[in-house]
C-alpha cells in the first residue's frame, strides 16, 4: 500500500476472484461461468447498440426493465439493474446496514459479503452452518438485523425450500432480508413472488450464470417500490450510469430467447447429474446441488492436493483454504466434453 492510502481501509481484506490464468489453454471449472456462448440475439441487440456508444446509457434502463418486468412478473417499479449483482448487493449493505442495523449472514457463503460489511464499516456476525453444510433456518427467525442469504448457496450448492426462505422474511418485519439467487435458474425456487407479500424483502439475482453474460456485467433487483427506491438513492449518489449500453441491449435480448435460456439451464442441470454419478462412483462425497457446480471430496486425497494436480493438468477448478472447507474442490458443470475430460483426468490421477 502507499503511504497516501486512508487508514480506514487499511485493514481490508478485498474479495478473491477465481483464477483467469493466461499462461496456458485450461479446461476452465472455477468461475462458474456458463459453457455456452450468449443467445445470438443478446449479441446481435449489444452489436446495434455499440453504433451509439458516444452517447450516456439510459440511467432507467426503461426498454430494459420494461421487458424483465414482463418476464419476472414484476412492476416496473419494483425492480432495479446493475452492473452485476455486486453492485446491488453492495448497495444494500450501503442503504439497509449501519451500527443500529448490523449484518448477518453463514460463515460459509458467498465471499463478497463480509467484505461489502468492512468496506462499509457495517457490523456484521458469521453464523456457523450446520455440520452437513445446511442453514439452520432457527438461526435466522426473529433476528432484527439484516439478513444475507444465498440461496442456492455458494460453494455448497444447497437451496432451502421458499416455505423456509418465508419463514426467515415473515419473523424480521422491522429489517430487510436479502435474497442472492445468483444460481437460482439451476434447480431452486425463486422468492421474488413474495415481493408483493412483504415490503422487507429484496431478492437479487444476475444475468452472468443462466444467460451467459458473466462478461457483460448486469444485475437485478426485485423489491417493494419503496425498498428500490431507496437503493435508487444510492444509484444516482454514486453511479447512474452504471449499466452501458451493450449490456442494457444485451440483456434485452437474452430476455428475448427464454427458449435458449431453459435449453440451457436444463443441459446443466442433466450435465450435473451425470457429473454427480460419475464423482462418486469415484468415491468422492458429493453435496447434492442446486445450482451449477458442485462441491465434492476424496476420502484418500486433500482438496488442495487435487486441485494442484488438476491445474498441472489444464483444469482449473476452486480451492478454497478455510478450514471447514479444505477438503473440498468447488467445480463449475461445463459442456459434455469438459467434464468427460475432467472424469478421464481424475480416474488417471485417482489410479496412478
Amino acid at each position: 500500500m502507499s503511504r497516501f492510502f486512508t487508514s480506514k481501509y487499511d485493514q481490508l481484506t478485498p474479495y478473491t476472484p477465481g483464477e483467469q490464468p493466461k499462461d496456458q489453454q485450461y479446461v476452465k471449472l472455477n468461475t462458474n461461468e456458463s459453457p455456452y456462448p450468449p443467445s445470438q440475439r443478446a449479441v446481435e441487440k449489444a452489436r446495434e447498440a455499440a453504433q451509439t456508444l458516444q452517447l450516456y446509457s439510459d440511467p432507467e434502463c426503461r426498454l430494459l426493465t420494461t421487458k424483465a418486468a414482463e418476464t419476472f412478473g414484476v412492476a416496473p417499479n419494483e425492480m432495479l439493474f446493475t452492473n452485476g449483482s455486486d453492485e446491488i448487493l453492495n448497495f444494500a449493505f450501503m442503504a439497509f446496514c449501519d451500527a443500529t442495523h448490523p449484518a448477518i449472514f453463514p460463515d460459509i457463503t458467498y465471499g463478497f459479503y463480509p467484505v461489502f460489511a468492512k468496506l462499509n464499516g457495517i457490523p456484521f456476525e458469521e453464523i456457523p452452518l450446520n455440520e452437513d453444510f445446511t442453514i439452520n433456518v432457527a438461526d435466522y427467525i426473529g433476528q432484527h438485523k439484516t439478513i444475507f442469504i444465498a440461496n442456492p448457496n455458494a460453494p455448497t450448492g444447497l437451496a432451502l425450500p421458499l416455505s423456509q426462505i418465508e419463514a426467515i422474511v415473515k419473523s424480521n418485519p422491522d429489517s430487510v432480508v436479502v435474497i442472492d439467487e445468483a444460481y437460482v435458474d439451476f434447480g431452486a425456487e425463486s422468492a421474488v413472488s413474495l415481493i408483493h407479500t412483504y415490503d422487507n424483502l429484496l431478492v437479487t439475482q444476475t444475468f452472468s450464470k443462466s444467460r451467459s453474460m458473466a462478461g457483460a456485467r448486469l444485475g437485478v433487483g426485485f423489491a417493494c417500490k419503496e425498498l428500490i427506491r431507496d437503493l435508487n438513492t444510492i444509484k444516482y449518489s454514486t453511479n447512474p450510469y452504471n449499466v452501458n449500453r451493450m449490456t442494457m441491449a444485451a440483456g434485452y435480448g437474452a430476455l428475448e430467447d427464454e427458449d435458449y435460456f431453459k435449453e440451457n439451464c436444463q443441459q446443466i442441470i442433466n450435465t450435473r447429474a451425470w457429473t454427480t454419478e460419475q464423482l462418486r462412483a469415484l468415491r468422492f462425497t458429493v453435496i447434492n446441488s442446486a445450482a451449477n457446480f458442485v462441491f465434492a471430496k476424496h476420502p484418500t486425497v486433500a482438496g488442495k492436493e487435487l486441485y494442484l494436480q488438476l491445474k498441472e493438468r489444464g483444469i482449473l477448478v476452486r480451492h478454497f483454504d478455510k478450514n471447514k472447507l479444505r477438503d473440498f474442490n468447488r467445480i463449475t458443470i461445463g459442456s459434455t466434453e469438459q467434464m468427460r475430460i475432467l472424469m478421464d483426468t481424475l480416474k488417471q490421477l485417482l489410479e496412478g
